[in-house]
């Protein structure tokens, strides 16, 4: 199906929180696109240890012609190019050509080393777009104190 019939991307972020009021109205809480990993002491390893992050990835789209049951996938790509063998998938139901579909995708991302994280959105295995996510390491060693912000 071409995306200029539909469906048509109305936001694709990544968040701490989502709050759904009871008339289905959403509230993003705190989007984020990019974290600081801090190790702290004398062992603090010189290189971004692996490191679990919960996030959700909020993916809205507007059906246009693009009506029916559809699979969002979510790849990511690591700064070193290689993308995860286990994508986070999700089916949306798409109505009315005006009536915005919200996924709510909650993720752990597990993010291996420092740099630029890509994570690659398909709508039934067409790319649709990409999210970026940069992961910052920052190692203090014994003794060192943190600058304040």
């Amino acid at each position: 199906m071409p995306f200029e019939t539909g469906p048509y991307l109305k936001l694709a972020v990544f968040c701490e929180k989502v709050l759904r009021e009871t008339d289905n109205v959403m509230s993003l809480i705190r989007i984020v696109d990019r974290v600081t990993i801090t190790a702290q002491g004398p062992d603090a390893p010189d290189a971004m240890p692996k490191t679990p992050y919960p996030i959700n990835a909020v993916i809205t789209l507007v059906p246009g012609a693009g009506r029916g049951r559809h699979e969002i996938k979510i790849v990511r790509e690591g700064p070193a190019g290689l993308t995860e063998d286990a994508p986070f998938k999700a089916s949306v139901q798409l109505e009315g050509e005006d009536r915005s579909a919200n996924i709510v995708i909650v993720m752990q991302l597990n993010l291996e080393s420092e740099g630029l994280h890509w994570y690659h959105v398909y709508f039934d295995d067409v790319l649709l777009t990409k999210m970026p996510f940069r992961a910052m390491y920052n190692r203090l060693s014994a003794g060192a104190t943190p600058m304040p912000r």
